[in-house]
């Protein structure tokens, strides 16, 4: 019986899916705020420059949790495939040996 996910966050692969997107989007505003930074700036607008400063700042901690969590979903996906590869032949050898002793008894 295959499992046939509900949401389009029911999978882990998805989830990176959906995780990488976030952290290419936060890359891409990021570097918009920083070229706004580079531009010149009056006496007038000293407080939109501490603003932009901070968004910057909120900007990179929040790409460095993306990036975490992409480790963290990419870490889940390689264990789940050792975890299934393990489990996998001792569930064929079980199936080995079930059709084993069904064709011992005929």
């Amino acid at each position: 019986m295959s499992y046939k996910p509900e949401t389009p966050f029911d999978s882990i692969e998805s989830a990176h899916e959906y995780v990488g997107l976030l952290s290419e989007t936060v890359q891409e505003v990021l570097h918009e705020v920083e070229a706004e930074m580079a531009l010149p700036v009056s006496e007038n607008t000293q407080r939109r420059k501490e603003a932009l400063q901070l968004i910057c700042y909120q900007l990179t901690k929040l790409s460095g949790h993306m990036t975490s969590s992409r480790r963290i979903l990419n870490d889940l996906r390689s264990l789940r495939r050792l975890f299934y590869a393990e489990r996998n032949p001792a569930s064929h050898t079980e199936e080995s040996k079930s059709l084993s002793q069904k064709a011992g008894k005929l």
